[in-house]
């Protein structure tokens, strides 16, 4: 299956760049490169995550086995948003079952003024791995990703994954001097990381903030939007051809502030309808998403008209990426993905013309 793109500008980039029109709608998925594909589960036996993520060529194949499979139409660079932490010389573990686990959690000034910067020449893993992928995928792109401060200061802080972050929390809240030299320090980590892939050759960089939407709107707005937009306006000032995805779990709330800190693309959950998400952030912005991932054990024909709900409702962006609202879970059957990969192909143009020429009648009325 050939992925979706034009013979000039893949249509993904397209997209995120405002240039879609009624052209083609772009698909991909989170966690595309992951358990719910069995060639990812028999060529990861045997090795844990962290190694995986540092060995190029096992990066390069998991990262191709969902374009192979599913034709979809980029490619999320298989990695975890802990390896420039443990590549900084952060002492960690990606424990199955739990998740990143820090050897000694990082609450205090003296913890924190101790951790490593991030340097270059310490990810020639990563670099080796996106010029090897770069070549095999010709004209699909590839997108680089990094975890937003916030998120990487939660693991950090925490220790662990974590359900009310209030170690973290408390931190940013009752020492904010502190929290910010924490947070700078960690978006100059970022920052080097995903300069590493679009340097290399990644067309697209996603800022994944996963935890962000743990937050209010007045404590995202004092104590984390500013280094979120440290990322990604250094991004734009290196790379500007690289668009810029930020996205986050139950951002609802955030998704203004968040466009506002430097995105291209506002990523958004299943929680609120993409046209929702464009009023929210003043319609200058693609959108990516929004498919709740727990629906794909329901019936096709359900899912089905899920998938063109989704298309309907974001036509509104300049620029629309089908995905889901999170990543796949690991239960989920391959060919549903590859049955909706089909569906965007086949329907998606059409379907985003029907619903921008409906809502351009709407708005002249």
């Amino acid at each position: 299956m050939q992925p979706h793109h034009s013979a000039t500008e893949p249509a993904l980039i397209r997209a995120a760049t405002g240039k879609q029109g009624d052209g083609p709608i772009p698909v991909w998925f989170m966690r595309q490169a992951g358990r719910s594909l069995p060639e990812y589960r028999k060529v990861r036996e045997g090795t844990t995550m962290l190694q995986s993520c540092r060995d190029p060529e096992l990066v390069t194949e998991i990262t191709l086995q969902p374009v192979r499979r599913h034709g979809v139409d980029a490619a999320i660079f298989f990695s975890d948003i802990m390896v420039p932490l443990a590549a900084a010389g952060i002492d960690l573990d990606i424990v199955p079952g739990t998740g990143p686990v820090i050897a000694e959690p990082v609450r205090d000034a003296a913890a924190i003024r101790a951790l490593p910067e991030l340097e270059p020449d310490s990810l020639g893993f990563i670099t080796d791995s996106v010029s090897m992928l770069v070549e095999q995928l010709g004209p699909v792109p590839l997108i680089g990703f990094a975890g937003a401060p916030f998120t990487l200061a939660s693991y950090l802080v925490e220790g662990r994954p974590s359900r009310d972050y209030a170690h973290t929390k408390a931190l940013m809240v009752s020492e904010p001097e502190l929290w910010d030299e924490l947070c700078a320090k960690l978006a100059r980590i970022s920052t080097t990381f995903l300069s590493a892939q679009a340097a290399a050759g990644a067309r697209a960089v996603q800022l994944f903030d996963s935890w962000v939407g743990s937050l209010s709107a007045a404590d995202y707005e004092e104590f984390v939007a500013a280094h979120s937009s440290t990322v990604l306006h250094r991004l734009a000032e290196r790379f500007p051809t690289v668009p810029r995805i930020h996205f986050g779990v139950g951002t609802g709330e955030l998704l203004a502030p968040m466009a506002a800190a430097g995105a291209d693309v506002i990523g958004v959950d299943w929680r609120v309808p993409l046209a929702a998400a464009v009023r929210r952030t003043g319609g200058g912005h693609a959108v990516q998403g929004n498919l709740d991932p727990a629906l794909l054990g329901a019936p096709w024909p359900v899912i089905a008209d899920r998938v063109r709900e989704v298309i309907r409702s974001g036509a509104v962006a300049p620029g629309h990426i089908f995905n889901l609202g999170h990543g796949v879970p690991p239960q989920t059957d391959p060919t549903v993905l590859t049955r909706i990969v089909e569906l965007v192909h086949a329907e998606g143009a059409e379907l985003r013309a029907e619903a921008r020429a409906a809502a351009q009648k709407e708005s002249v009325r």
